[in-house]
C-alpha cells in the first residue's frame, strides 16, 4: 500500500480541523456570539496557519526541495492543495458571517452600518469621530512602482487607493508623476485603532469597519484629487524564521534580531476584497513580489480574528453562552496547608472545570514557606502578567534558591518570555535559557521543603502551560504528587536540562528526547503482543496531534494484531482508521467545543494492570525527538480511576464529536438510538456536583420501615 494511502496530509488535515471550528461557527444550538467567537478562532488559526505551516512550504519550494511529506505529497503538491482547500475555507467563512450571523446579529439588535444604511446624523458623527480620532493617527504613504514599497506589519488591514495623476496636484519630484500613471497610496488602518466604532443608539448596538469609515471621507485626504478606486488589503508575512543558537547571551540577541525580521520578511499571502480593480491589484502583487496562487480574493470583511472584541460586547446575555465558573476541587478547600494536602495524598485537577489557583497558590505557598528551600520550574507559555513568575520573584527575594527554566523560543512568546526571564534574572533567580537545538516543553515545578521526616520533593506536573488565562479555556490536566520516586526522577530530569547532561537515575518519568518516543513504542508493542496470544490488547489515547509515522505504524501494527485502538485527537491526524487490513481496529474521534481540548491522556491495558500517563508531548516528530518533554505515570488508584474516567468520556460524546473516516473526512457521531452526551459538559456538572456534595452536604433524613 502506498504512503498516500496509508498516510494523511499534515497541513490537509489541519485544515480540515479548522473546518470542525467553522462549523461550530454555523452551528445554530450554539449561542450567537459564541458563534462569532468560533468564526474569529477560524480566521486566527488561519493566520497563524500561513505564517508558519505555509510559510516553511514556501523556503522549501524557493530551495526546489525534493521533500514529501508522510502522504507521499511533494512541495508543491501540498502548497496546490492547501490553496484549494483554503478558498473553500474562505467561501465557508463569508456564508457563514454574511448570511447567516450578520442577518440574526441584526434580528438581535446589533447592526453593521455601511454607507448605503447611514443616517445624515450618523455620518456627521462619524465624521467628527474621523477628525478627532482616527486621522491623526493613520498615515497615507504614496507609493510609486520605481520606489521601494513601504514597510507593513504583517496582519493589518490596509487600504490601497489609486489616484488619477495631475501634474496640478502633485508634490514632489517629476519622477514620482510621470505621464500616463496612476499613483497609489497606502494607508495602513494601525492597530491601536478599533476595529469597529460604535455609534450611538437608543437600543441595541450599531457599528462600522474601520476601513468603511476612513474610505468615507478619502477626500478629506486627498482634497482636490481625483480617487479612482480604492481597496482593502492584507498581507501575511513569514514566521517561520528559525535561530542559530550558541550561549544565552547570544540567544537573546538572535531572538531580538529574529522578532525584527518577522516584520520584513517575504510576504506569503495577500488578501484582497474580491471587487478590487485589476490595475490596484496588479500594482500590489507587483511591489509585494507574490504571485497569483500567493492572491485570496476576500467576499466580505478582511481579518476576522479581529471579531473577538465583537463577540465579547457588553450586555447581550442571551447571546452568549451560559458562564461555567472554574469549581474548587475538593482536595483545597479545607483550609490546610497545601503542602499537608499534598502529602496525605495525590491530588488531580481537571482544568478548566476545577479552578487553576491551586497551581497559583502552590507557587505563591512555596515563597513565604519557611521549610521551602528551592523550587525549579519550567516556563514555556506564561500569562501576560503572570502571578506565578510574581511568586517565583518573591521566593527568589525571600532567600529561596529559585530556577527557571525559560523557553525563549515558544513561537509568537518570544518577546514576552524575554521580559519575564528579565525579571526573574533581576530578583535573582538562576534562569535557564532552555537547551540548545531543542525547546523545553515540559511542564513541571518541584518544590523542595526541609521537613522532620528529611527532605521532601513535592512535584507539580501538567499538561498544560503556566499560564492562567489560558487555564480557564484550555482543557488539561494538573497532578500534584509527593511521591518520592516520582520527585526524584523529576530532580534529576531537572538537573539534566539545567547540566546539560543525560539523566541516569529516571525510572518512572519517560522523557524526550531521550526515551519517550522508545517507551510509547514498547507499550503500543506490548499490547499487540497481548493480543497476539490471545489475550486483551487495548489504547486509549487523548492528544492534539499525531503526526509521527513511526508511531503510527507500530498502530497499525498493534490494529493488525488484534487490538483495540481508541484515539481522541483534536486536530492533526495523518493516521487513517478504519482500514481494512491496516487500522480497521483504531477509531479516531474529535471534539471541538467551547474549552480548547489540550490535555495528552495514554492508557495501555497491559494484560489487566493498566498503565495510565499524562504528558505534555503530542505524538508528533518535533514533540519525540526535538523538544524536552515528559510523560508521568498516574499511580495514585483515586486519581487514576477519576483520569480514566474523564478519557474515556471523550468516546461517549455524540454533540460535539466527529469521527474520522478512511478518506480523511469527518462525520458527526451522533445516532439517534443514543442518548445525547455532551463531555464537556459532564465534566462540568460533575465538578459542580463534586464541589456541592462538599461544601453543602444534604442532612439525612431517617424514615421508619412500614410492614
Amino acid at each position: 500500500m502506498s504512503a498516500k494511502h496509508q498516510y494523511i496530509n499534515r497541513e490537509l488535515s489541519w485544515l480540515e480541523f479548522n473546518h470542525r471550528v467553522m462549523e461550530q461557527a454555523a452551528c445554530k444550538d450554539n449561542p450567537l456570539l459564541e458563534r462569532l467567537k468560533f468564526l474569529a478562532i477560524t480566521g486566527s488559526n488561519l493566520d497563524e496557519f500561513f505564517m508558519v505551516r505555509v510559510g516553511g512550504l514556501k523556503i522549501l519550494s524557493k530551495t526546489n526541495s525534493p521533500r514529501t511529506d508522510i502522504s507521499g505529497l511533494n512541495v508543491e503538491e501540498e502548497l496546490s492543495m492547501i490553496r484549494e482547500r483554503v478558498q473553500r475555507l474562505y467561501r465557508g467563512q463569508a456564508d457563514c458571517l454574511l448570511n447567516s450571523l450578520e442577518p440574526e446579529l441584526q434580528a438581535n439588535n446589533i447592526f453593521r452600518l455601511t454607507k448605503d444604511t447611514l443616517s445624515e446624523s450618523q455620518n456627521e458623527y462619524l465624521k467628527l469621530i474621523f477628525k478627532e480620532q482616527i486621522e491623526s493617527v493613520i498615515a497615507p504613504i504614496s507609493v510609486h512602482r520605481e520606489q521601494e514599497f513601504p514597510l507593513l506589519v504583517g496582519a493589518g488591514v490596509c487600504l490601497c487607493v489609486r489616484v488619477k495623476n495631475d501634474p496640478q496636484h502633485r508634490i514632489g519630484p517629476d519622477s514620482l508623476a510621470k505621464e500616463g500613471l496612476d499613483r497609489f497610496t497606502v494607508i495602513p488602518l494601525g492597530r491601536t485603532l478599533p476595529r469597529f466604532i460604535f455609534l450611538p443608539a437608543e437600543t441595541g448596538v450599531n457599528y462600522v469597519l474601520l476601513e468603511d469609515v476612513v474610505t468615507l471621507f478619502l477626500a478629506d485626504i486627498f482634497g482636490n484629487q481625483e480617487i479612482l478606486d480604492w481597496t482593502t488589503f492584507r498581507i501575511t508575512r513569514n514566521a517561520d524564521i528559525s535561530t542559530t543558537e550558541d550561549v544565552a547571551d547570544d540567544l537573546l540577541l538572535e531572538l531580538k534580531e529574529m522578532l525584527a525580521k518577522r516584520n520584513v520578511s517575504d510576504c506569503v499571502r495577500l488578501e484582497i476584497a474580491e471587487d478590487v480593480d485589476p490595475a490596484t491589484l496588479n500594482f500590489l502583487k507587483d511591489v509585494l513580489s507574490v504571485s497569483d496562487n500567493d492572491v485570496y480574493a476576500i467576499h466580505g470583511p478582511l481579518n476576522l480574528a479581529r471579531y473577538f472584541s465583537l463577540a465579547t460586547l457588553q450586555g447581550f446575555h442571551n447571546l452568549k453562552a451560559i458562564p461555567w465558573p472554574s469549581q474548587q476541587s475538593p482536595d483545597f478547600i479545607n483550609g490546610t496547608d497545601i503542602f499537608e494536602i499534598i502529602a496525605e495524598s495525590d491530588c488531580l485537577l481537571l482544568h478548566p472545570y476545577q479552578s487553576y489557583d491551586p497551581v497559583v497558590e502552590y507557587v505563591r505557598t512555596a515563597a513565604t514557606d519557611p521549610q521551602v528551600i528551592a523550587i525549579k520550574q519550567t516556563l514555556y507559555r506564561t500569562a501576560e502578567e503572570s502571578e506565578i513568575i510574581s511568586a517565583l520573584v518573591l521566593a527568589a527575594e525571600n532567600g529561596k534558591h529559585v530556577t527557571a527554566i525559560v523557553e525563549l523560543k515558544a513561537r509568537f512568546d518570544e518577546l514576552q518570555n524575554m521580559q519575564g526571564a528579565k525579571l526573574l534574572e533581576q530578583a535573582g533567580v538562576d534562569v535557564i535559557y532552555g537547551v540548545e537545538g531543542l525547546k523545553t516543553h515540559a511542564k513541571l515545578c518541584i518544590v523542595v521543603r526541609r521537613e522532620e521526616r528529611g527532605i521532601q520533593r513535592y512535584v507539580h506536573f501538567a499538561t498544560g502551560n503556566y499560564n492562567e488565562s489560558t487555564a480557564s479555556v484550555y482543557s488539561d490536566i494538573s497532578y500534584f504528587t509527593n511521591n518520592q520516586q516520582l520527585g526524584n526522577d523529576a530532580v534529576h530530569f531537572f538537573n539534566a536540562i539545567t547540566g546539560l547532561s543525560v539523566p541516569q537515575q529516571i525510572q518512572f518519568l519517560s522523557a524526550a528526547p531521550i526515551n519517550l518516543r522508545e517507551k510509547l513504542t514498547e507499550l503500543i508493542n506490548a499490547e499487540a503482543q497481548n493480543a497476539a496470544k490471545g489475550g486483551t490488547g487495548a489504547i486509549e489515547a487523548k492528544m492534539n496531534s499525531l503526526v509521527d509515522q513511526k508511531i503510527i505504524d507500530a498502530l497499525y501494527a498493534a490494529s493488525q494484531a488484534g487490538v483495540k485502538i481508541k484515539l481522541n485527537i483534536r486536530g492533526i491526524c495523518c493516521l487513517k482508521p478504519g482500514v481494512k487490513g491496516l487500522s480497521e481496529n483504531i477509531q479516531v474521534v474529535s471534539i471541538i467545543d467551547r474549552f480548547l481540548e489540550h490535555a495528552r491522556v495514554f492508557l495501555f491495558e497491559n494484560g489487566g494492570n493498566q498503565r495510565l500517563f499524562i504528558s505534555s508531548a503530542d505524538w508528533m516528530n518535533r514533540n519525540l525527538d526535538r523538544r524536552v518533554e515528559l510523560m508521568v505515570p498516574i499511580i495514585d488508584p483515586v486519581c487514576k480511576k477519576r483520569l480514566t474516567a474523564m478519557l474515556r468520556s471523550c468516546f461517549q460524546d455524540n454533540i460535539k464529536s466527529r469521527y474520522l473516516d478512511a478518506e480523511g473526512n469527518y462525520h458527526p457521531n451522533s445516532s439517534a438510538n443514543q442518548k445525547p452526551y455532551r463531555m464537556q459538559e459532564t465534566l462540568y456538572k460533575e465538578a459542580c456536583d463534586t464541589f456541592s456534595a462538599v461544601t453543602n452536604p444534604k442532612a439525612t433524613v431517617f424514615k421508619a420501615r412500614r410492614s
